[in-house]
């Protein structure tokens, strides 16, 4: 399967499918960036971003290169906000909200992002050296939301658990990182070229 998901064709069509969801997602985020002080605009609307980053993986996979620092930002960032995304919605509906079936597209989408930057790990290239720098931007991420309160909007049902959230958000990251180094960047991992590529590290 993993074989099949470096096929042309499919990064095409996932690249695709990444386009729509993020122009949609930078859509979703439109209120609170309308609200939001500009020297702070590029930190809030996470999961688009994230889906921006996988977006220029894909396409460098189609020409058949590739590159670390946009991997690993891909990686942490897809599990981690995908993950996040998933995690609110669901509190928000034990909480006691009402879950829309926007609700529900949200979680499945969002755990489609998680799930595809960890299927699409055994291409990634990436130097210890660049998760470091990726690690260090988001953790600066989580203080840029839960100090100076550009957090993503959540539900009225948990918002009085911001505190909460953020010390989640930060183990998150951690995940994250911890999880891109184990499956993108530790040397003794399964590793799989693009179709009549190099293997060799970039």
């Amino acid at each position: 399967m993993i074989r099949f998901l470096g096929m042309p064709t499919m990064i095409a069509a996932l690249l695709i499918v990444n386009v729509l969801g993020t122009i949609y997602g930078y859509w979703w985020y439109k209120a609170q960036l309308e609200i939001t002080p500009p020297v702070f605009l590029i930190f809030v609307p996470d999961s688009p971003t994230a889906s921006l980053f996988f977006c220029i993986v894909l396409f460098l996979f189609l020409l058949k290169k590739n590159n670390g620092l946009i991997e690993a930002l891909a990686s942490v960032t897809l599990i981690k906000y995908g993950l996040w995304a998933v995690a609110m919605n669901i509190s928000a509906g034990i909480a006691g909200a009402e879950l829309s079936w926007q609700n529900y597209m949200l979680i499945a989408s969002h755990f489609g992002m998680a799930l595809q930057a960890v299927l699409f790990a055994p291409y990634y290239r990436i130097k210890n050296w660049q998760l470091i720098v990726v690690a260090l931007w988001t953790v600066h991420n989580d203080i840029i939301d839960y100090v100076y309160g550009m957090y993503p909007w959540v539900s009225s049902a948990i918002v009085d658990s911001i505190a909460h959230i953020g010390y989640f958000t930060f183990w998150l990251s951690v995940f994250s990182v911890a999880v891109t180094w184990f499956l993108g960047a530790k040397k003794e991992r399964t590793m799989y070229s693009l179709p009549h590529q190099p293997g060799k590290l970039s």
